[in-house]
């Protein structure tokens, strides 16, 4: 037998064994108790913090950051601090409804655009009004859900925890390292299936560590983790044994896998015959516009939206689902220009790094075929500025996402109401995908528009809508919900289908309304702001993050008021 056909049988047989083990591990979460799943997430939020310095450490090998790089605080931001603050918030749910309360028993509803009914998410805790002062977050449900059927709905799965769905599937994501062990956590609460989840072979450096984290879930055979290349995905998500699959990645992978490719996946599509017969959510990214509404800024304004947008593009070396691609601008702004040179200006002084996501060379390079007049910015040139954007269906920066340091302009004509239609129609019809939008916006603007700048927001199609913020705060806010705008099918997947994080097991939403500052402190308090947040540690600029990282994953882990002054000080150095 050639060495090929071992290694097939190998990950089979080891394919086989874990969801095996996955069966019997069924059967005992079903056993469990809801304060006895709380307990077992707090175990796994404590290793979380006890292995955080080897979680980022693990990260930057993957993402050749250096020992000492400010950059890994996005290592940490995104990686454990996101997983620890995901876990502690779940397992206050999971205790609420062990206590016969809803998980929204003292939440605060409003009504929203449209006469929706929305919930707030964050703050959410006298901690989160101290540590991100100014920043609020909405879940809007869809039309028709009032407050006291969301109350009633939340929980999801867990209303009865005896009642399991069977094996779960999560494809975990290559660039953002708590996607993937998130994902697991919803799947096993939210649909109360036990998981096995396929890392992306990006992320094999993290095996050791997430065995190490989730240990307490793997010892009742709650879940498996799986390494491998395509064809261990290809045998998991097909497999018998297996009712449900969740993936985090390109759409391109997602019609692989549901359709096949090539004039397979046409046949398919067109006999609506696809391969994958069982169910699959999905989290898909897509090309994100940052709206920027015309008005009168300050020239520390102008670098510091300009710094917010690199960073919205730049973060994690522009590998982000939520990326911002291309900027809206106003062509009739009379501060375009300054504006244009402050992003410039942006552009070229974030910190450089290394292009570590495979095929960046090349999508940057098809960017340049696409755009041969493109700006190279930064340091080394790694950073590609395209202008001159016209809002066309067959635009190549609008339809595709680049996923690398590609950020284009688009210039639409009008100021006011007479922009913010012409945005939203672009934002809307324009542009591939509906996972998040974000915009900014003077404070005097948005007063000055009212009602227009709101149903702006109402008649944006997007699963996040991020105002003077970015769409990553909602992914950081753990009760928030992430993914794509509700409606698009499996033959039309777009950002995707479903949604993930929800601590609060919330049923029937439709999206998370983010709301941030204008400026940073001490400005903001200055111009009569209520917010204390300096440069927000994720910030490619912030010369801290990573201090301030570590301290806020230290908290997050054990939330004690004795981490906060070490946290403030780091964050008002950034």
């Amino acid at each position: 037998m050639s060495d090929a056909n071992h290694e097939n049988i190998d990950y089979r047989a080891a394919i086989d064994t874990a969801l095996d083990d996955l069966a019997t591990g069924e059967k005992a979460w079903s056993e469990l108790s809801l304060a006895a799943r709380a307990d077992l997430l707090d175990r796994v939020r404590a290793a979380t913090g006890r292995h955080g310095e080897d979680w980022v450490r693990a990260a930057s090998s993957i993402k050749r950051l250096g020992p000492h790089s400010q950059l890994a605080g996005e290592e940490w931001m995104s990686g454990p601090y996101a997983f620890a603050a995901g876990l502690g918030a779940v397992a206050q749910s999971l205790r609420d409804l062990a206590t016969g309360r809803s998980p929204l028993h003292g939440a605060r509803f409003s009504t929203a655009g449209g006469g929706r009914t929305s919930v707030r998410v964050l703050p959410n805790s006298v901690y989160d009004s101290l540590l991100l002062s100014g920043f609020s977050a909405e879940v809007w449900l869809r039309p028709g859900i009032d407050a006291d059927e969301a109350r009633a709905n939340a929980g999801l799965a867990q209303h009865d925890p005896s009642v399991t769905g069977g094996i779960g599937v999560v494809l975990g994501a290559g660039n953002i390292t708590s996607i993937a062990p998130l994902d697991v956590i919803y799947e096993l609460l939210a649909h109360n299936r036990v998981v096995a989840l396929k890392l992306n072979p990006i992320t094999d450096p993290l095996l050791p560590v997430l065995e190490a984290v989730l240990a307490p879930l793997i010892s009742i055979g709650a879940i498996r983790i799986l390494t491998g290349g395509a064809e261990v995905g290809e045998y998991l998500v097909h497999h018998d044994a297996v009712a449900h699959v969740h993936m985090t990645g390109s759409a391109v992978t997602h019609d692989a896998i549901v359709w096949g490719t090539g004039d397979e996946a046409r046949q398919r599509k067109a006999d609506r015959d696809p391969r994958l017969t069982k169910p699959i959510t999905s989290e898909l990214g897509g090309v994100s516009p940052t709206i920027v509404v015309p008005g009168k800024w300050s020239a520390a304004d102008l670098r510091f939206q300009a710094e917010h947008i690199a960073t919205q593009r730049l973060h994690n070396g522009g590998y982000n689902c939520v990326a911002s691609q291309a900027v809206i601008v106003s062509a009739d702004w009379d501060q375009k220009r300054e504006f244009l040179a402050a992003l410039r200006n942006a552009l070229d002084a974030a910190p450089a790094r290394v292009g570590y996501y495979p095929g960046s060379d090349q999508r940057v390079a098809a960017a340049s075929a696409a755009y041969p007049d493109a700006e190279r910015r930064g340091d080394i040139g790694e950073r590609l500025l395209v202008t001159g954007l016209s809002p066309d269906a067959d635009e190549p920066l609008l339809g595709t996402e680049y996923f690398a340091p590609v950020l284009g302009v688009l210039e639409l004509p009008g100021s006011g109401t007479e922009f913010l239609t012409a945005a939203t129609n672009a934002a809307n019809d324009q542009f591939v995908g509906t996972l998040g939008v974000n915009v900014i916006a003077h404070p005097r603007s948005i007063g000055e528009l009212g009602d227009s700048f709101e149903s702006m927001i109402t008649d944006l199609r997007y699963g996040t809508i991020a105002v003077n913020a970015w769409t990553g705060v909602g992914f950081l806010a753990a009760a928030a919900t992430w993914g794509a705008f509700p409606g698009h099918t499996v033959d039309d997947v777009q950002s995707g289908i479903g949604v993930v994080h929800n601590a609060f097991l919330i049923a029937d939403t439709e999206r998370t309304v983010v709301r941030g500052p204008f400026r940073p402190a001490p400005r903001s308090v200055l111009h009569g702001e209520l917010s204390l947040s300096p440069k927000p540690p994720w910030f490619v600029t912030n010369t801290t993050a990573a201090t301030t990282g570590r301290r806020l994953t230290a908290f997050a882990a054990d939330p004690s008021p004795k981490h906060l002054p070490a946290i403030f000080a780091s964050a008002l150095r950034g």
